[in-house]
């Protein structure tokens, strides 16, 4: 027999924290759809077009898909009736995952813009990258808020870094758009690998925080 839903910290009834669960989990699997279509089209276009910002965003949308799959499972653990203790334990790998992940997308991005910058290949223009950019422009704020919304009902800090995770995704398609659209419009191909550094100093920052929120909950 699956155990009750436990009442919240708010005093919510556990029917109301189930209907958020739900709510959760459907967020969730909005984002993994999404990821999946945009890695798919970020990376594919990226090697085509030689961007770095267009790769850096694709393999972006893998670290929020990796991110998603283990805010899917928490929040699903959760509604089958999964223990405080176990849930807090998953908190914390949820943000130690999107924590490691932010870092590792960091380091990338800075690696392989310098090598643009410094070497003889330069990023092609990309229609379907600035497509991809404009869609995401549009719908990730979106979810993000939907996510965060639930995530501080909750009382899930996972839930809310991965929301804030969704507004990152956000963040690296308006400096996509803009490096595209530049190299696109203008012919300004130094535009792309700068977009793409512009997204290191707050992928840094946004890695440190959510590997030490996950600390502080140990």
């Amino acid at each position: 027999m699956v155990p009750p839903i436990r009442p919240d910290e708010h005093g919510r009834p556990p029917e109301e924290r189930a209907t958020l669960l739900r709510r959760g989990v459907h967020l969730e699997l909005l984002t993994i759809g999404w990821m999946v279509v945009e890695a798919a089209v970020g990376i594919t276009v990226g090697w085509l077009a030689s961007s770095i910002a267009l790769l850096a965003f694709g393999l972006d949308s893998v670290i929020e898909l990796i991110s998603g799959s283990v805010l899917f499972y928490r929040l699903r653990a959760e509604a089958g009736g999964v223990g405080e203790a176990a849930i807090k334990d998953l908190e914390r790998r949820a943000l130690r995952v999107v924590g490691v992940t932010f870092l590792l997308l960091a380091a990338y991005a800075l690696y392989e813009s310098l090598m643009i910058l410094l070497g003889p290949e330069l990023p092609q223009p990309s229609y379907g990258g600035v497509a991809l950019a404009l869609a995401a422009l549009i719908a990730m704020p979106l979810i993000g808020l939907a996510k965060r919304r639930v995530g501080i009902k909750l009382g899930s800090q996972a839930l809310v870094a991965d929301a804030k995770e969704t507004f990152v995704c956000a963040y690296l398609s308006f400096t996509l758009l803009l490096g595209l659209g530049l190299n696109t419009l203008f012919g300004w191909w130094w535009a792309d690998p700068v977009a793409a550094l512009a997204m290191v100093p707050f992928l840094i920052r946004e890695g440190w925080e959510a590997i030490a929120e996950a600390r502080e909950g140990g």
